[in-house]
């Protein structure tokens, strides 16, 4: 078994550096014209669905750490002929149990390479809380259960899968492919495998672009394939802390000064704040392509909002839905309270925590601002629990999304393709900040209205995993094939 180590043994010649984004977008354009392989030529499903059961069968979870999942990775792609290399497995040298595998498919070098990144741990999951064992696959009336099928054991097994079968048929990259299979994305923890290989190992990882399958989504509902997101942006994670304090003193002797009160009224007006409206490229591309799969009102207000012709009545109407909602602005929402530390006395102290999701672009200073004069309360002083980490907007790539759309609609005609902005976090953020343009890009349909990542009985269906593995294949292949 491949030996997880601290220092790496690099490759006697990593290919690749960056700083040749421009070649790497022109290899799209022409990528975008490739001939569709026929409908029916497949790899093995099994192979994928032996390399997602080794997976899910192993506890990655954040107190048991990914090298196990490295490790057995790695056997995998030397079994398969890559060069040893070419398999690379390295942890931090204070986290040995945080292991992270590199694999690279060498190509003729024609451009910086084509990164994909996907991360081997998962949440926590409580058997007694689920109807199935979470720490083994379970094949189900159609189904597959475990923890990690969605998030992102699946993925992982469609990217493993995808880079072996193409290997396999002797595929040979006009730039050089790599799959990086990292650690610790769940806790944002201190032994992040994206943040670590970027920090001390950026040669193994250098890429002019980055497609990461956790950011991606393919969203559908009542058995209706709607869309396939290109991930070009997420909103960026803030924390701020509301603290109310007083001298106290005893119940009996009740005061206005309560700052359980006071800091609960705060937090009632603050229910009440709606940001300002900021549209992106990105959300902007959004809308009017989301537009395509709506009627009506609906339709009308979302192509007002894409060309910047809405009115206040179109903008409350698509406020008042979560889903567009987040699209439109920044939020912030109340998520934790205490206070007080005696039944028979008047607090003396209360706390809120406020977590916010800003829009890329937008400032921690500026929404801090806003939140003081939502409260409207200058007694009750705010910190920040949890600064923002920037992230800025990976530009919406036309040749990029024009080969997603090519192979989308190879596999599921109709389906649109949908620029997008995250609300939630990925390691996406943490590539894009050191300037790598970082796209995520899934395949693996899940219900919309049955999201079940992080939750109880987690499962992906056995015909979208067999989807996920096509649809990863054929745009891996198509995103590093160029033609010069």
């Amino acid at each position: 078994m491949p030996r997880v180590a601290s220092r790496v043994h690099r490759p006697s010649s990593i290919s690749n550096r960056p700083g040749a984004c421009v070649a790497v977008l022109l290899a799209f354009a022409s990528a975008a014209g490739i001939a569709a392989a026929p409908s029916d030529a497949r790899g093995s499903d099994a192979f994928a669905r032996e390399l997602l059961k080794q997976l899910i069968d192993l506890n990655t979870t954040h107190a048991h750490g990914s090298t196990i999942a490295a490790n057995a990775l790695a056997e995998r792609f030397l079994a398969a002929g890559f060069a040893p290399g070419d398999v690379v497995t390295l942890a931090p040298p204070d986290h040995p149990t945080k292991g992270n595998l590199v694999v690279r498919l060498r190509g003729k070098g024609r451009g910086a390479a084509v990164l994909y990144i996907g991360h081997l741990d998962v949440v926590e999951a409580k058997p007694e809380d689920w109807s199935v064992d979470p720490f083994k696959l379970t094949q189900k009336d159609g189904w597959f259960y475990g923890r990690g099928t969605i998030d992102m054991k699946g993925q992982d097994a469609a990217m493993a899968a995808s880079l072996i079968r193409l290997k396999q048929e002797g595929f040979r990259p006009e730039r050089d492919l790599i799959v990086a299979f990292t650690a610790d994305e769940e806790s944002e923890g201190d032994a992040n495998g994206v943040d670590w290989l970027l920090k001390t190992h950026r040669d193994l990882i250098d890429a002019g672009i980055i497609v990461n399958p956790d950011g991606g989504e393919a969203g559908m509902k009542g058995g209706r394939k709607l869309y396939v997101a290109v991930q070009t942006s997420e909103k960026v994670f803030l924390t701020l802390g509301l603290t109310a304090t007083d001298k106290g003193g005893h119940s009996s002797r009740p005061t206005t000064a309560n700052p359980i009160y006071r800091l609960a009224a705060a937090l009632t007006r603050l229910g009440q704040l709606r940001f300002p409206t900021h549209l992106t490229e990105t959300t902007k591309l959004y809308f009017a392509r989301r537009a395509e799969l709506e009627t009506g009102q609906l339709q009308a207000d979302m192509r007002a909002i894409a060309a910047g012709a809405a009115d206040a009545a179109a903008v409350d109407r698509l406020s008042a839905d979560v889903e567009t909602n987040i699209m439109l602005r920044t939020t912030c929402t109340a998520t934790m309270m205490d206070g007080g530390h005696a039944e028979n006395a008047l607090p003396q102290r209360a706390r809120a925590s406020v977590q916010c999701r800003v829009i890329p672009g937008e400032s921690a200073e500026s929404v801090a601002r806003i939140v003081r004069d939502a409260i409207s309360e200058p007694s009750i002083a705010i910190s920040t629990i949890t600064a923002a980490r920037p992230s800025p907007e990976s530009a919406p790539n036309a040749a990029l999304i024009r080969a997603v759309e090519s192979v989308t609609h190879e596999l599921w005609p109709g389906v649109v393709v949908l620029p997008e902005m995250s609300p939630g976090a990925t390691d996406s953020s943490r590539s894009r900040s050191v300037g790598i343009p970082s796209y995520g890009i899934d395949g693996m349909f899940d219900d919309l209205d049955d999201g079940r990542a992080h939750g109880r009985d987690e499962r992906i269906g056995e015909t979208a995993f067999a989807d996920e593995f096509e649809f990863t294949y054929r745009l891996m292949k198509r995103l590093a094939t160029s033609r010069d």
